[in-house]
């Protein structure tokens, strides 16, 4: 869908304005304009939810205001097959669950089976027919209980025992890359003198060299795109091809931009929200991502962040968006254009794939892996079979 943007006009316009009033982000009004007042509240909303804030209405942004419309209780929540109950009050259920300590993996907005299972699990503990739906009683046995832990924590402990339990080794392991963009979608674009950088045809420059390495060191790797789609592959479907093969770690790659040339740097992404829930490994593989690229390419230390982006929030294993750079900055465009730069990312981001399998009691100092010596054990082991 075609963004909707200040200035717009008609029965979307109106339909956002209603639910943003709903949210009490509003005063009630009948205006179908998309004015200025529109798009701070859209820009809250964004902001509330951790989706990017650009004050539009893409299909993002649209699926978030439509989840937003449903408060927890106001329905009788239940696990549907084809088609899952999706919204704000199933993401506000899951939280709480989550706080409560029970596993629905990530807070996604879908009433999932993973879902329906950690509702019955409630409901038989607390006495309750225990047939994974929420209904009314099971909605007041919810309000009459407090919070037992905050944080996610049991979630933390699940999630690391699995990692922990699977081994250090890199080899046999699935790792699902995704070059961001593609097809009619070129990303950041930016000329310079006779040539033209575009961040679709850099990040699949090191999507290919991320699955040489990997696939080299014993990891099974699939790309979401090739260099030329016809298309641009939606995020939801990207996710969804990261969930069929049951990959161990998911890695988007971008470059950033801004109307401003002085912004620069390497920042990285994982689930999370806004009350605190977040994918434990998740956060630890955007730690590892974004410390082994600092120390490794001197870019300018961004951070890491949270965010509820539907390729973060849909993806069943650790995932990661790494935004390598401002392609808009000299600085970084200089560096990334490089092909021996663009090798010291992917050394990092190998580097931190390794380190995610190490038990934390077991992990290295930052920049200390040689990515060469991965590769020789493989080869070894190839000589020795």
């Amino acid at each position: 869908m075609r963004p909707i943007r200040p200035g717009d006009r008609g029965p979307a316009v109106t339909e956002i304005r209603t639910v943003l009033t709903g949210l009490d982000l509003l005063p009630p009004d009948a205006g179908d304009e998309f004015d200025v007042a529109t798009e701070r509240a859209v820009r809250a909303f964004q902001q509330s939810r951790g989706l990017s804030v650009d004050g539009r209405v893409g299909a993002e942004t649209w699926r978030a205001l439509d989840a937003a419309r449903w408060r927890l209780g106001a329905r009788t929540l239940y696990h549907a097959v084809p088609e899952p109950l999706t919204g704000e009050d199933v993401r506000s259920l899951q939280e709480r669950l989550l706080e409560m300590g029970y596993d629905v993996g990530h807070a996604d907005a879908i009433y999932g089976i993973r879902t329906s299972r950690a509702v019955a699990q409630f409901q038989r503990e607390v006495g309750l027919k225990p047939d994974g739906s929420c209904g009314p009683h099971t909605m007041g046995a919810l309000r009459r209980l407090g919070r037992k832990v905050v944080g996610g924590r049991p979630q933390w402990l699940r999630e690391s025992d699995a990692i922990r339990q699977s081994g250090p080794a890199l080899v046999g392991r699935t790792v699902v890359i995704d070059p961001g963009h593609g097809g009619t979608d070129p990303g950041v674009v930016v000329p310079d003198g006779p040539l033209r950088w575009s961040e679709a045809e850099l990040v699949h420059d090191l999507a290919s060299r991320l699955e040489g390495r990997l696939a080299a060191a014993g990891v099974r790797v699939q790309l979401t795109r090739g260099p030329t789609p016809a298309t641009c592959l939606p995020d939801t479907d990207r996710a969804q091809l990261a969930n069929s093969l049951g990959a161990d770690v998911f890695i988007s790659l971008h470059t950033d931009g801004h109307a401003n040339p002085e912004a620069e740097g390497v920042a990285t992404y994982h689930y999370g929200t806004d009350n605190g829930v977040t994918s434990a490994t998740g956060e630890r593989l955007a730690g590892l991502v974004q410390r082994e690229i600092v120390a490794r390419t001197g870019l300018r230390d961004c951070r890491t962040h949270a965010k509820a982006w539907d390729l973060l929030r849909l993806t069943r294993m650790p995932a990661v968006r790494v935004e390598v750079g401002y392609l808009t900055s000299p600085a970084d465009r200089h560096r990334l254009v490089d092909p021996r730069f663009r090798d010291k990312v992917v050394e990092a981001i190998v580097a931190a794939v390794q380190r995610m399998f190490f038990p934390i009691e077991r992990d290295v100092p930052t920049g200390s892996i040689d990515v060469s010596e991965l590769r020789a054990v493989v080869a070894a082991g190839a000589v020795m079979d």
